[in-house]
Order: C-alpha cells, then structure tokens, then sequence
C-alpha cells in the first residue's frame, strides 16, 4: 500500500446497477493490490439521476452525472471519483486530476432489435431509441428512413423497451451491457470505423484531488497507458472543439504497433452531412494529435455543422 496512514478510501459513486458495478470493480481492484486497505463506496445522487425524464439537452447536457461527485471530492467527502469517461466533461475543476484510465471495455455501440436483428434488417420508418446525438446522426447517416426517438433511464430501463416491444430497438453502449451481463440480448454490434463511439466509450475515468498525493499513488495501479494515450487524445479534440457530451461528435482513438491513431467526425443533426478527419502520431502527446484532427475537422466544416458558422 501507498500509505500506512490510509485506513479508508472513500469512492464517490452514481447509484445505478452499472455505475455500482464500476465502482466495485475499482474498490476490489484496489483492495487486491494494496493489501489492508479499506475501502467505502459513497452514494451521490446527480442531476441526471434525478430528473430521468427530460431530454439532456433541456437540463444542461454536460456534467449531469458527475458534477455532484466532483464536488463531493472537492469537498473532501470522498477521495476518489469513478465515472464513465464518456459523461466526464473536460473542463473540469482544476483542483481535480484524472488520475487513472484501466484497461478499456468494448468501445462499441450495440443495437438491441429483438425482432429483426441487424441496423440493415430494421424495416422502413422502424422506431429506434437514443438518448445521444451523436448516435442519432450516425443511425440516420446511415438509414435516413428510420424514425428515432428520445429516451432517458438507466441501461436496464432503455434495455426493456425494446426487449418488450415498445420501441423496434434501442441502441446502448456494448460496455454496459457487458459488465451488467446483458450483452446477450445485443443483436447487432455497431463498431468502428462503420460506427464511431464517444470520446471515452468503454472506459472509466477515476479522479482524485490534485493535491492528494498519498491517494494518486494509490490510484496508479489502475492505470494502463495505452488507453490513458488514446482518451486523452479523443478528449483533446472534444476540448478543442468546445463541445461537451452533447454535441454530435464522435471519436475512436486506438494504439496500434506502437502508433497512436486518432479518427473523429462531427454529424449534421440529421445525419446527412459529415466531416471526418483521421491522423497518425506517437503514443507521447496524444494531445497534440487530437489538437491535429480537430484542425482537420475545422476545415472540413464542422463549425458549421455544429452550428457556429
């Protein structure tokens, strides 16, 4: 263990099955490799937990779900944080570090359509649920003809409306499905490069206070390289392009032979215009390969697909 002196580590946890599992598994990890360490899970409810019908846009879109659990590090009622890397905005406090990225779950998109399978088979003017506008551009970039449709709820709550009939098919994130054990209702896998997913799909973000040295030495175990290399180059053109979850943009950074590639794309709301960018660099400074295709997305004009020009 980093610190004797460390009796109890406190987590900052959402309160839904996934974001249980998430925080358990990094409690766990963590008791595993530091032998004597205790660690506390600390429920906190966010905007986004508690306002589950409203569209996430009408209620702010960035930081519903993990403004409440940063303040409560900042205020020093937990030490640790752990989210889904994907609803992590990033301009965050600067109190505040990203200290560890583990190793990445599948970082694609699953459509789950009991009844017809694959995106291909769904028939003409089928009824598709998503809460995101990235997935809704990218489902009617490519079937124009589907009807999609706005939905909130956790995994479990989107999964049964497809799974009963009220929806033709929902698509949720294929991380999710399988960590709560529920990939086998997925009937067709919607991956890169056909499907781009979210800047940080797949991976979880655990934070600590910058000033905490005894806990970010903790914290580093958890840490694997490659995908710390390829977030922080998806963050970095979503940070460049000042847009939070809520904008239409999407990005898959990966590790390959030693190279870092980054491939991004920003969608018209309806889906029918698209700019994409892809570039190559070393592992190093994925910033500045995300600095690099958000330059490329600029001009291919995706300020004017996200309104701004």
């Amino acid at each position: 263990m980093a610190d004797s002196t460390v009796e109890t580590l406190r987590i900052g946890t959402r309160g839904s099955a996934l974001a249980r599992w998430q925080s358990e598994w990094v409690a766990n990890t963590l008791k595993s490799r530091h032998p004597g360490l205790h660690v506390e899970l600390v429920e906190i409810k966010t905007q986004g937990d508690a306002d589950r019908q409203s569209p996430l846009a009408a209620i702010g879109g960035t930081g519903l779900f993990t403004k409440e659990i940063q303040r409560a590090l900042l205020d020093r009622r937990v030490e640790v944080a752990v989210h889904s890397l994907k609803d992590l905005p990033t301009a965050g406090p600067p109190q505040l570090r990203l200290a560890a990225v583990p190793g990445r779950e599948d970082e694609a998109d699953a459509l789950i359509a009991p009844r017809h399978g694959r995106l291909e088979e769904l028939p003409e003017g089928a009824t598709i649920g998503t809460g995101s506008l990235r997935r809704r551009a990218q489902l009617l970039h490519l079937r124009p003809d589907l009807n999609v449709v706005g939905i909130r709820g956790n995994v479990e709550t989107r999964l049964r409306q497809a799974l009963d009939g009220t929806l033709d098919a929902v698509v949720l994130a294929e991380a999710g499905l399988r960590r709560l054990g529920l990939d086998g209702n997925v009937t067709d896998r919607l991956a890169p490069p056909r499907f781009l997913p979210a800047v940080g799909q797949g991976a979880l973000g655990i934070e600590c206070r910058d000033d905490d040295a005894t806990t970010r030495e903790l914290l580093a175990v958890l840490n694997d390289p490659a995908v710390m290399a390829a977030v922080r180059a998806e963050r970095r053109v979503l940070a460049e392009l000042e847009g939070g979850c809520m904008i239409p943009l999407a990005a898959w950074g990966r590790l390959d032979a030693g190279r870092l590639t980054l491939t991004a794309a920003v969608f018209g709301p309806d889906g029918r215009d698209v700019c994409r960018a892809e570039a190559t660099g070393t592992p190093d400074d994925p910033d500045r390969l995300g600095r690099e295709v958000a330059e490329s997305l600029r001009a291919a004009g995706a300020e004017r697909l996200l309104g701004r020009a």
